[in-house]
């Protein structure tokens, strides 16, 4: 990305954004999951009641540990997401190459954006819905699986399904970033012995997706070529790559991290 003159690194402005999953993470939290968002006013703390306003935004962190920037090269924009998380909090962003002064990077990645052009989406009879009551079950899955985030109140982000043997959680998928027009397929983990399955609850997912109107997308680590090379087998392709940072924002006040 390049970066505007106000970052570190310099350079020119970068081209305008012509889709919503450049900077899905604000496009979910501004549409389809405004509901789910926490944003403040310039100058104006969070609060119960709070309007929906300002150039910043986070999910809850027991939904989804990421914030948002309506512009990231936008100095504005960076100025509420401070007030937003406070003094010396860290608090994790993309995509963003690059942070103003005062903002210490403590971590970051590379994500791997994929589109939904040749997935075949099909109803998986033997999958079923995962609500709230499922959550203790779909944790544990995700420790032995480690398929990415998922927290306490991640399936209120949108449908889940998994697939039971025995009446044991083995495998799972479901939807998390709504940008309009596009709804993210995520955590999906299966346990060893049931591999097969994966490729299973993606379809089903991609169905119900596609059944309200929306087009299927997901992320991947750039390093785990097994899941790459499933999603690009299965029918889809790579659209973009962009950088995830850790950062703390500017303060002398530290708290726990928000991951």
């Amino acid at each position: 990305m390049t970066l505007h003159p106000g970052l570190r690194g310099g350079g020119a402005p970068p081209a305008p954004r012509t889709s919503p999953l450049d900077n899905a993470v604000w496009s979910a939290l501004t549409g389809p999951h405004a509901h789910l968002a926490e944003r403040s006013e310039m100058g104006v703390p969070p609060a119960e009641g709070w309007g929906r306003v300002g150039r910043a935004a986070r999910y809850p962190d027991d939904v989804y540990a990421y914030a948002a920037l309506a512009d990231p090269t936008d100095p504005a924009a960076w100025a509420d997401l401070r007030t937003l998380v406070g003094p010396g909090t860290t608090v994790k962003i993309k995509p963003v190459e690059a942070a103003p002064p005062g903002w210490e990077v403590v971590g970051g990645g590379t994500g791997v954006q994929f589109v939904d052009t040749a997935l075949r989406a099909e109803p998986a009879p033997e999958a079923v819905r995962l609500g709230p009551d499922d959550v203790p079950e779909m944790l544990d899955l995700v420790a032995r699986t480690e398929p990415g985030p998922f927290r306490t109140r991640t399936v209120e982000m949108g449908t889940y399904l998994g697939i039971r043997h025995r009446g044991r959680l083995v495998a799972m998928a479901g939807e998390r970033l709504r940008p309009p027009g596009w709804t993210e397929i995520s955590a999906v983990c299966t346990d060893p012995e049931h591999r097969g399955l994966a490729t299973r609850l993606i379809r089903a997912v991609a169905a119900g997706i596609r059944e309200r109107g929306d087009t299927p997308f997901l992320h991947a680590a750039p390093g785990n070529a097994n899941a790459i090379r499933l999603y690009e087998s299965i029918g889809f392709t790579e659209r973009l790559r962009g950088r995830t940072l850790l950062l703390r924002s500017p303060g002398t006040t530290t708290e726990t991290g928000r991951l």
